[in-house]
């Protein structure tokens, strides 16, 4: 490996928040050889299956869903990963919750765990925002379609889970409630929805 293409393989890493994935680094110009020759030598270490990261950059608060986002490009963060980052639960997220659109490839990834939830193209397309984290734009389901998410799921993650960020939803939120009832509603929740959220604001 020459210092030259050493320097440059660095760079592009450094471009890209220090994570890239084998083909990414390849279309970036990194030979296979150079890359192989980075990581024997502890330049770069493996994060999972065909993902790779400087071994001198510092792992970010969002490196979870960070790797999901370049390891599964169509999933969405989704349910109590979702309330996670906008601050609407007291759980700590186990997996990183992902969403798919039915008759999805099942992707194969070794880490970080995740939770799968398949959705219909209405549901999987609605609501999905993309924030910058660490560099890299990760796609998330916003609040309103998130909480609405929760109940639909409620059996799979617990009701406690959903009441607990509509109450926060309500408390710290600025509340946009027909939001809120649209996707209760594209879910088939909002007759569950409706009688918590009266509560509430009461």
């Amino acid at each position: 490996m020459s210092e030259n293409a050493y320097t440059k393989a660095i760079e592009t890493f450094r471009n890209h928040s220090g994570l890239l994935r084998t083909q990414q680094a390849i279309d970036e110009g990194i030979a296979p050889r150079t890359l192989y020759q980075m990581r024997e030598t502890g330049a770069i270490v493996r994060e999972s299956r065909g993902l790779y990261r400087l071994a001198d950059t510092e792992p970010g608060a969002y490196f979870d869903l960070v790797q999901v986002a370049l390891r599964i490009p169509k999933g969405v963060i989704c349910l109590i990963s979702a309330l996670s980052f906008h601050g609407l639960t007291t759980q700590i997220p186990q997996h990183v919750y992902i969403a798919l659109p039915i008759n999805s490839e099942k992707p194969r990834i070794e880490y970080p765990p995740i939770r799968i939830f398949w959705l219909s193209q209405k549901s999987y397309s609605a609501s999905i925002e993309e924030h910058e984290l660490d560099g890299i734009l990760v796609r998330i389901y916003g609040i309103e379609k998130t909480i609405a998410d929760c109940f639909k799921f409620r059996n799979k993650i617990g009701l406690d889970v959903a009441l607990e960020a509509l109450r926060d939803y309500v408390e710290h939120k600025h509340l946009d409630i027909d939001a809120l009832l649209f996707f209760a509603n594209l879910n088939r929740v909002e007759n569950v929805v409706r009688p918590y959220l009266e509560m509430l604001l009461a």
